[in-house]
Formats: C-alpha cells, structure tokens, sequence
C-alpha cells in the first residue's frame, strides 16, 4: 500500500509546486493584466523583436495557435491590413480578425484548409509552436517534436514567398543539430533562440530562419 500513497503524495506535492509558479510567475501576471490567453505571448514579443519579424501588412500563418495568444500579438502588430490564418487540433474561441481553422495541420486535409483560407496570397511570416503529445519516453517524444518540425519546415518552403521568414519550436535533443543544418539550406540566416519567457527548465527553444532563398 505504500507505493500508490506516496505516489500519489508526490503528485500533489508537485502539483502545488506548479500552481505555486504559476501563480507567483511574472509573465503569468502580466499576461492576465494585458489581456493575453497565455504567457507565450511574451515569447513572440521577444523574438519578433530582437528578429524583426513582424510589421503592419503581413500575411502570416500560425501553426498550433491555440489557445491564441500570438494570435493577439500579431493583431496588434500587423494592423488593419495584416492577414492571419491559424490552425490548430484544439478548438479556441475566436481572435477578432484572424481565419481559423480547427484541424490537424500533420494531415493533407488539415493543410488543405489552411489554403482555402489563403486563397493564394503570398506568405511572409510561418509561425509554428507546434509540440507532440508527450508520451514521457523522451526519445519518442523528441522524434516526435522533430518530425512536427520538419513538416512546418517544408509548408513554410512551399508557401514562403521568397524572403519571408519561419519561426518553429524545438527541443534540445536528438536531432535538433541536424534539422537547424536543414533549415539553414532554405534560409540565409538562422539562428536558435531561448526567450526569457521561456521557463529556464525547459528544453524548448526557437529556430528563427530568415529570408527564404529562391528555389533553384
């Protein structure tokens, strides 16, 4: 009987240790204050930033948006004028302005939605905060994590206008090398970035990739 009860003391303790950073988190509370779904708000704001990424006008595609929260950066950002369309498996109450479609974008009819919404419009800006669910067997969950990543990689190849830009998360793992040498083929600048909002005990990163080359 011992196993389970501590088990089962374990999880609540950990479990009052998350609330507990939670609640007391900086970005959590500013992200309650301005209104934000989420704190990764503040990661966009980072890397959109020090990257420029984002300008009034754009047409950016966010793959797995929900629960919305860049999606509320980039209205802010891109202006009247700016297109979104976002996709993601999870349903998510409506961003005043963006396109939404709820799907899986690993799939050709989630992708295909996705094009319906762009009606042929040139993309500037891919965004994808796409992340696997977790199994706990961290190997599968990183081939897992990599193989989300190659597919934004190669929409963002196939819808990019020449120039534009691709932000995709990764985790520190097997792989990851090999794929930012990838990403580094199609684009003339890539560099793998670690917002401060992004919790130190993550293994989560951004590869940001600028100016997609010319076919050929």
């Amino acid at each position: 009987m011992s196993g389970p009860l501590n088990s089962a003391r374990k999880k609540h303790r950990f479990g009052k240790a998350w609330m507990h950073e939670h609640v007391t988190d900086p970005y959590v509370r500013e992200a309650q204050r301005r209104g934000y779904r989420s704190r990764a708000a503040f990661k966009l704001q980072e890397l959109a930033e020090r990257d420029r990424l984002l300008r009034p006008g754009l047409t950016v595609v966010d793959l797995g948006a929900a629960p919305g929260s860049w999606l509320q950066v980039l209205r802010e950002r891109l202006g009247p004028g700016g297109r979104i369309i976002a996709i993601d498996l999870l349903p998510m109450a409506p961003v005043a302005g963006v396109l939404f479609v709820q799907g899986d974008f690993a799939s050709d009819e989630g992708i295909a939605a996705v094009e319906q919404k762009l009606a042929g419009a040139p993309v500037d800006l891919v965004l994808s905060d796409l992340s696997p669910n977790l199994s706990g067997i961290e190997p599968a969950d990183q081939a897992r994590s990599v193989h989300l990543a190659e597919l934004a990689l190669e929409f963002a190849r196939t819808h990019l206008q020449p120039g534009g830009d691709l932000v995709i998360k990764v985790f520190q793992g097997a792989g990851l090398a090999e794929f930012q040498r990838l990403v580094a083929r199609h684009f003339t600048k890539v560099y793998l970035r670690k917002p401060k909002a992004s919790r130190d005990r993550s293994r989560e990163h951004y590869l940001v990739a600028k100016g997609l080359r010319e076919a050929g």
